[in-house]
């Protein structure tokens, strides 16, 4: 008895502790937002906003915007600036209004890094990796300073693990996942190995999973892909990134002098390809190890941009919260080495204009990267060979009291 109430409050303790520091991280994140002009993105989504305005968040995708970049959003972002916009025409300033969303859900990612650790670790550790997950400079850097919608996306992805496995809420996960997707396309590379891993928790639990996302993917998407097929087709599905080659493979290919047609072929219809390797690679790991879904999703988050075809700074935000799930020295590593190379081209206010030397040290968080991938599969696989059973950990300790309680009464 004394022994489970001294745990319990060992994880009070410490779920105080990282709420406090999450909660310092974020107000930071809030006061560089509001203090900084921030990168093109910001006059950007203004523009976004006052087109969404003037037509409605479903004919945006169809709307003529010349001055700006392509409309690449997915339908909840429509409407997440469509209240922007009414906030900032009431006195909201804008340029810490649409980073918000980015640093708020930083916080929520850092208690869900906590939760997911803590269930798969020991306590000390699910705390360290919360705690660097609310201080990786990589984080402070695209939501505080950036503030694109990539760390909002990630969030859901995550919960949506969290929720399946850990809590198992399948219904709730199921939302998650398809809001996932409605905020940003990136984290549909996650989405088939949380269907996996709840076609393995049995198929109550698929149906379950299966209609929430479907619910909610419905009321989001399904508007958009009635009134304006082609254009959110081409806007948001085919989309490819911008044109810019300061990271990653592409980078690599120019640097070795791979011939130019090739590599257009890769940044064309090959990215497809890349993303369904992606897609089944986390397809296999969820299979082999359903109950460790987040970690397949922080897996799969980092080889999308280990393998990425296109190049932007807040794309570094994908895999950083993610990897103190793999590992608190992974999460540690990539944040130090790519998080200075984000701060780095972020002050200079050159986000798209690399330097020779953030070029070298972009090259070698690559590297970085690709080691810390490497383990997260190795756990997965490695914990299946050892012939655990796939759903052990989150199962075990995700019990009820009173099944747990009669289980050490039976002993």
């Amino acid at each position: 008895m004394n022994v489970r109430m001294s745990s319990s409050w060992d994880v009070r303790k410490a779920r105080i502790v990282v709420l406090v520091v999450a909660a310092v991280a974020f107000l930071s994140k809030v006061a560089l937002a509001a203090s900084t002009r921030g990168p093109a993105d910001v006059r950007f989504f203004w523009g976004f906003a006052r087109a969404i305005a003037r037509t409605d968040p479903i004919r945006v995708y169809a709307e003529p915007l010349p001055w700006l970049p392509v409309y690449n959003h997915p339908p909840l972002a429509s409407w997440m600036l469509l209240v922007m916009e009414w906030l900032a025409q009431h006195g909201v300033p804008w340029r810490p209004l649409i980073r918000f969303p980015a640093c708020l859900a930083d916080f929520i990612t850092v208690l869900l890094v906590f939760e997911i650790v803590r269930r798969r670790g020991r306590l000390r550790t699910a705390v360290a990796c919360a705690l660097g997950a609310a201080l990786c400079p990589v984080l402070v850097a695209t939501s505080g300073y950036h503030g694109n919608t990539d760390s909002v996306a990630v969030m859901f992805a995550f919960a949506a693990a969290y929720l399946l496995v850990d809590r198992k809420m399948p219904r709730a996960a199921g939302v998650a996942a398809a809001l996932c997707v409605s905020v940003k396309i990136v984290p549909v590379v996650a989405v088939p190995l949380l269907f996996v891993a709840a076609w393995r928790a049995g198929r109550p639990t698929l149906l379950r999973f299966g209609g929430g996302f479907a619910v909610l993917f419905l009321t989001v998407w399904g508007p958009v892909i009635a009134t304006v097929p082609g254009a959110l087709k081409a806007n948001v599905l085919e989309y490819a990134g911008g044109n810019f080659s300061f990271w990653g493979i592409i980078r690599f290919a120019r640097w070795a002098g791979v011939p130019e047609p090739y590599v257009a072929l890769v940044r064309g219809d090959g990215h497809f390809l890349i993303v369904a390797a992606i897609m089944a690679a986390g397809v296999w790991l969820a299979w082999r190890r359903p109950g460790d879904a987040p970690v397949a999703v922080a897996t799969t988050l980092g080889l999308l941009l280990l393998l990425s075809t296109a190049s932007g700074v807040q794309y570094l935000a994908w895999p950083a919260a993610g990897l103190f799930v793999i590992g608190l020295w992974q999460g540690i590593a990539y944040g130090a080495v790519v998080g200075g190379v984000a701060v780095s081209v972020y002050a200079g206010q050159r986000p798209v204009h690399w330097t020779d030397t953030e070029m070298a040290f972009g090259a070698l968080g690559w590297a970085v990267l690709a080691v810390c991938v490497a383990t997260g599969i190795h756990r997965a696989l490695g914990a299946a060979a050892r012939g655990r059973d796939p759903g052990a950990p989150a199962v075990e300790i995700a019990r009820p009291r009173t099944e747990a309680r009669s289980a050490r009464s039976a002993n």
